[in-house]
């Protein structure tokens, strides 16, 4: 007689069966934030803002998107875990959602609506306005707090580098396909139903976002919080300081290992070095303030991020010439004909989605197409995270260049029709004009943003994982608020953006994001050439 088991095995939580719960959940969450794709739109329609300040009011609501992500990674890393997080970012999402509706649809938190232009149109009061703006920073917040939290989760399921770099690209091409749907029916469903079913549709796809997450709740593996990363760093630079008159030693025994696996601290930064250095107090003592004393791991740790700085402001430089060409796409194909046949047109927003097509069958071929062939070809030299964001660079370039001459054509365009002094005129020129720059972009993004991610994944030290793909979230968010900045300046220098696009200069700007994505590349390749990998 067989004997029975006296329990279960127990099942190992993580893996791919969380996949599908991660993946539903960021779809969810992604188009919930869509109407962010439309929302220039809604504010000039709705709120009757100028076209130049809808423009800065999205861009700082983007890179808010993109720039709480860092301090909710530091939250989850320090003591409350991914998980929480995610949990209470989804709920403070759902409210900003649920109050953008309410602004949308109740007629007594938006002001009467006029014709655009006419003198009797007026500005949001104190209190309408401030409700906006309270739906637009908790949505920003909530959003922002699951956005690359998520992505940490994910990759935490998961074993291998292989199939976290796997995870991240479609990761990536669940953001971009999310973000399609909203630049193309959410879109649609707002301009030609309302914006109240626009704003509903983001409410629910938010609640369902939330609920499918925690349904994979017995699924997923938790990593427990290691305490705050930045402490240890703090650590090793008021240590460093304190023995700054020590002198290094060359003897791996004069340095404090607590069983990290150094032999020895590398030279690099050697000054931190003296951090892990022993003195004779220290050496004979068995408790030490860490404040004092660090181990090796600690200084290393220190010394990867600092690596890490030149790349981070590579891609942050990078980033500024794409917000700023997404600041003005949408108010460019308001001046354009949208028809893409005598009967069917499409709002200018919808436009959009030639970069988030480019930037899915980009992910989607790098992935299952030219990698694999890649590596099979010269096996002994698979391509690096490195080589991927520099591709990314150049096309960047190329596009803000196309996008250059495309302007350049619009405002010849609207000059040889005496279009120039008309504001809301209609320039005989196809919305699809705008097509090529942002298909470009998207081959762009398909390179340099994923391979973001994986590489501040895999370089980052393992106690600031969720931290690392927060960091491309900041290089966004950076370029997103200096993108106006730029605006800003260009608009008190010079003649090129006034209200009235038809009588600016709109392709030098982009002439000279090109010029500044060029300088940026050089950068780039000087700081990549000498950039080592760390070695696991």
């Amino acid at each position: 007689m067989m004997m029975k088991s006296e329990a279960p095995l127990r099942r190992a939580r993580g893996g791919w069966i969380t996949f599908p719960f991660i993946i539903a959940t960021m779809g969810g969450l992604t188009l919930s934030s869509g109407l962010c794709a439309n929302l220039i739109t809604f504010l000039r329609d709705e709120f009757h803002f100028e076209d130049t300040d809808a423009a800065k009011i999205t861009n700082y609501v983007n890179g808010s998107i993109t720039f709480i992500p860092i301090f909710a990674a530091i939250i989850a890393d320090s003591f409350a875990g991914c998980f929480s997080v995610i949990c209470f970012s989804s709920l403070i999402s759902l409210l900003g959602v649920v109050q953008l509706l309410l602004s949308a649809t109740v007629s007594h938190l938006r002001p009467p609506s006029c014709e655009k232009g006419s003198i009797f149109c007026k500005q949001p009061t104190p209190l309408q306005a401030g409700l906006l703006y309270l739906g637009l920073t908790l949505l920003s917040i909530g959003n922002g707090g699951t956005r690359f939290t998520l992505a940490s989760m994910g990759a935490d399921q998961l074993d291998s580098t292989k199939h976290q770099g796997i995870f991240f690209n479609w990761f990536i091409f669940t953001i971009y396909v999310a973000n399609f749907v909203s630049s193309t029916l959410m879109v649609y469903v707002e301009e030609n139903r309302g914006w109240g079913w626009g704003f509903t549709i983001f409410t629910m796809a938010n609640l369902v976002g939330l609920v499918v997450f925690l349904c994979g709740t017995k699924f997923y593996r938790f990593v427990k919080p290691t305490g705050s990363p930045f402490k240890s760093l703090a650590c090793v630079i008021v240590a460093a300081i304190k023995k700054k008159k020590m002198h290094l030693s060359p003897q791996s025994g004069d340095y404090h290992h607590d069983g990290d696996g150094f032999n020895s601290p590398t030279p690099f930064f050697k000054f931190l070095n003296k951090a892990a250095m022993k003195n004779e107090e220290e050496s004979s003592s068995k408790i030490v303030s860490p404040w004092k004393l660090c181990t090796v791991q600690q200084v290393e740790d220190l010394k990867r991020l600092i690596k890490i700085v030149p790349i981070w402001i590579s891609g942050y430089i990078l980033s500024i010439p794409i917000a700023v060409q997404m600041s003005f796409m949408i108010i460019q194909g308001k001046t354009m004909d949208n028809h893409i046949t005598s009967h069917f047109k499409i709002p200018a927003a919808t436009i959009q989605v030639c970069l988030l097509i480019a930037t899915c069958v980009t992910i989607s071929l790098l992935d299952r197409l030219i990698f694999p062939l890649w590596v099979k070809l010269t096996p002994n030299r698979p391509p690096t995270h490195l080589q991927r964001i520099g591709i990314g660079h150049v096309c960047t370039i190329l596009s803000s260049i196309v996008a250059a001459l495309v302007e350049s054509k619009r405002l010849s365009v609207a000059r040889s029709h005496n279009l120039v002094d008309q504001v809301d005129a209609v320039v005989p020129m196809s919305l699809l004009w705008l097509a090529p720059p942002l298909a470009i972009l998207g081959v762009s993004e398909g390179f340099h943003f994923a391979g973001q991610v994986s590489f501040c994944y895999q370089e980052f030290p393992a106690s600031f994982k969720s931290t690392a793909t927060a960091v491309v979230g900041l290089t966004i968010a950076g370029a997103f608020y200096s993108s106006n900045l730029v605006i800003d300046a260009v608009q008190s220098t010079t003649a090129w953006l006034p209200n009235n696009i038809n009588k600016g200069r709109l392709d030098n700007v982009y002439w000279l994001c090109s010029g500044i994505g060029a300088l940026n590349l050089v950068f780039f390749l000087v700081i990549a050439s000498v950039y080592k990998y760390h070695k696991a």
